[in-house]
């Protein structure tokens, strides 16, 4: 049995290349696990992954070339269904064996395992070990099915008949053991050792592979490919920094991890340019000019040491011409068209004031149920007014309507027609040429924040005010009208939106009642839309608090706390959820007591008791009535302890609150050990349930200890 290392490229016409990475991850994951699996492959093979934009390649190294025998042993049936009363085999057991490829002659060495009607016959035999081509060609395959391919296109084989589904037509394949052809085919096509290096670089139109070795070698200096997708990226990082080092004055470029892994995808054998452009451009704003060059041509813009763009580029090139002039030339005219196109929009746009938009939204359908993004915009504008009069009276309400109003106007510029994604910040660019205060115009940038995990937040009070209720309004319509996320489904995200408001209530630590903002925002949504033609809501008042805690659950969780930690906190739904992260600070540490345990299940055991009165009972203890010692010294503790905890809580200090409980510990046990609350006088026993009450209450201010209880 030889050991050697196995090569297998797959050589096709270009590659998506915003999913490249992840068809030669996949490609090479699924190949090796397939020939782990059958016994080819151990755990302790390496595995490297070649992805380039016309090929996909995997290096495995120690594959056998045939796999070792395996002993199987298959449970047929019972005894009493598989033998009959004279011990011969019945119908069903030779049919049984039959359809395993064995005899009647196997019935005498069938094993037998359990006992009395749990008995079974047992067929031990012996498989043999996959092959390198068979196994190989099985990998294949299954590699080829679970790759993730973003869209399938069909084509016609060379026979002319014959058509295959792939990613992009395929048109030779290698598969080397050692330097060995493994005798594999898939989309048409047979194994061989010859590919094809670089369109126009290469040393000549094929290159013969002279083992799995030897490829990622013969690539680079004979095929002038770097095959490797992360060897390909980092050469492009370090001709990125090395070209714009030469620039000097501390100029970077941009950073954008996805566009570099785009690029990554687009070039073979990377050479990176320095290109410029007319300053004039300039003048129109940096997010304008860099989205076109990243979008539109893939550049890379060069920022000075302030951040702000330079009318110098970077080009990644994918060739290597001993002249270079020519491609930097061409780059330079492909992308004055664009930033031409950029300039016009902005100098257009100008021209007519953002308010004066304001009346096109009626025009212009933001969801059938829900009317128009005029009416949608009417609704924001109760909402934020109302934040901002909480969160600054009537100054910041009024500056929070008039960005409201403002929000959604640059929709209708020619600049965010051809740019969506620059929605927002050209309005606050708009704004400030209308002379709209700062905090007015930058609010409008900002109420679409955050808009992704780790994205900053508004970074003005008008700016939280309408990003708040940009985001409320968005809930609340759609789960009215019964578009809330199902499964893996968020077409709308509101669980963006949701979480949105979340970060920046608990960031921001803003003096805002997460339950009073849902139910006033809903209230303010039906005050602007009771003239509006829009569908009645249903449900929200029920079910949008408790998608909004759930997200707040889920988020907690994310961040490294334990499920346990985040109901006893969430449980309670405190009303301002800045205060949630010293709360859970505060629960780790008592659960690192001693006595945290014991108190934990007192608590639930507690709680239980109190759930049987349904709320009625009184926390008004009669000392008089306290006849046992153990009721007598919970209460004295009580007395001593709760006051230090309340004190604590008062003041912010959740941790020293909490922690004050802990001397409650043998208090607490020494009542359950010794006294009966459940007493047949009425009196007795009322007493003692308030007290349980006080003890209820002191101990669950800060969370629900009782869910920390395992």
């Amino acid at each position: 049995m030889t050991c050697q290392n196995l090569l297998v490229e797959l050589f096709v016409e270009e590659l998506p290349p915003k999913a490249l990475k992840k068809l030669g991850e996949s490609f090479a994951s699924a190949l090796a696990d397939s020939l782990q699996a059958q016994g080819l492959a151990s755990s302790e093979s390496a595995v490297t992954s070649y992805a380039s934009p016309r090929r996909l390649a995997v290096h495995v190294s120690n594959v056998v070339t045939r796999a070792n025998d395996k002993q199987v042993s298959q449970k047929l049936m019972p005894v009493t269904v598989g033998l009959d009363a004279s011990g011969q085999a019945t119908p069903a057991l030779l049919k049984r064996l039959a359809a395993l490829g064995a005899g009647a002659e196997t019935v005498a060495h069938l094993r037998r395992e359990g006992e009395g009607k749990a008995e079974s016959l047992i067929y031990d035999s012996k498989h043999s070990g996959a092959t390198i081509a068979d196994g190989l060609q099985i990998a294949l395959q299954e590699a080829l099915a679970k790759l993730p391919i973003p869209k399938v296109m069909t084509y016609q084989l060379a026979n002319g008949w014959d058509s295959v589904q792939f990613v992009r037509p395929a048109h030779r394949l290698v598969a080397l053991h050692g330097a060995d052809v493994v005798p594999v085919s898939i989309l048409g096509l047979q194994a061989g050792r010859i590919t094809q290096g670089h369109r126009f670089e290469a040393a000549s139109p094929t290159l013969e592979i002279r083992d799995a070795d030897s490829y990622e070698s013969q690539m680079e200096h004979e095929g002038a490919v770097i095959p490797g997708f992360e060897k390909r990226r980092a050469e492009i990082a370090r001709q990125l920094a090395e070209a714009a080092a030469k620039v000097g004055g501390g100029v970077k470029p941009i950073e954008d991890q996805a566009l570099l892994d785009e690029v990554t995808g687009l070039v073979e054998r990377p050479n990176v340019l320095l290109c410029r452009f007319e300053a004039q451009f300039l003048e129109v704003p940096q997010e304008c000019l860099i989205l076109t060059m990243k979008a539109n041509q893939k550049y890379f813009p060069l920022l000075d040491s302030n951040g702000k763009l330079t009318n110098q580029f970077l080009v990644v090139s994918n060739i290597n011409p001993v002249d270079a002039s020519a491609v930097i030339g061409g780059n330079e005219r492909v992308v004055r068209p664009r930033l031409a196109d950029a300039k016009f929009f902005f100098d257009q746009d100008r021209k007519k004031p953002l308010d004066t938009r304001v009346l096109g939204l009626a025009k212009v359908v933001y969801h059938n149920k829900l009317g128009t993004q005029g009416e949608r915009v009417q609704r924001v504008q109760a909402i934020a007014r109302n934040i901002g009069y909480q969160l600054g009276g009537d100054e910041l309400a009024r500056q929070s309507d008039r960005a409201a109003l403002l929000a959604k106007a640059d929709l209708l510029t020619d600049m965010v027609g051809e740019f969506p994604e620059l929605q927002g910040i050209m309005g606050r660019y708009y704004a400030q040429h209308d002379g709209e205060s700062s905090d007015v115009a930058f609010a409008i940038e900002d109420h679409y924040k955050p808009r992704f995990a780790g994205d900053e937040l508004p970074r003005n009070k008008v700016g939280i005010c309408v990003a708040l209720a940009d985001k409320l309004e968005t809930l609340i319509g759609l789960f009215g009208i019964g578009e809330k996320p199902t499964g893996d489904k968020d077409p709308f995200a509101l669980r963006r939106h949701a979480l949105g408001i979340i970060r920046i209530l608990i960031e921001l630590d803003l003096p805002l009642s997460l339950a009073e903002l849902l139910n006033d925002g809903l209230g303010n949504w039906l005050s602007a839309a009771a003239s509006q033609s829009v569908k009645t809501l249903v449900g929200v008042e029920e079910n949008l608090p408790v998608f909004v805690w759930d997200r707040l659950s889920g988020l907690l969780r994310e961040q490294d706390y334990s499920t346990l930690e985040v109901d006893a906190v969430v449980s309670l739904r405190p009303q301002y959820l800045g205060d949630i992260p010293k709360r859970l600070a505060a629960v780790r540490a008592f659960s690192t007591l001693p006595e945290a345990a014991s108190l934990a299940a007192a608590n639930k055991r507690v709680g239980n008791i109190l759930k049987k009165f349904d709320g009625a009972v009184s926390d008004k203890v009669d000392v008089a009535l306290l006849q046992e010692s153990a009721e007598q010294a919970l209460h004295q503790a009580l007395n001593q302890i709760a006051p230090k905890a309340d004190a604590a809580f008062a003041a912010g200090d959740y941790t020293a609150s909490l922690q004050a409980l802990a001397g409650l510990r043998v208090p607490v046990d020494g009542f359950f050990d010794n006294v009966m609350v459940n007493a047949e006088d009425e009196k007795l026993r009322t007493n003692r349930l308030a007290l349980l009450s006080q003890l209820h209450q002191a101990m669950n201010r800060v969370a629900d200890i009782s869910r920390l209880a395992v």
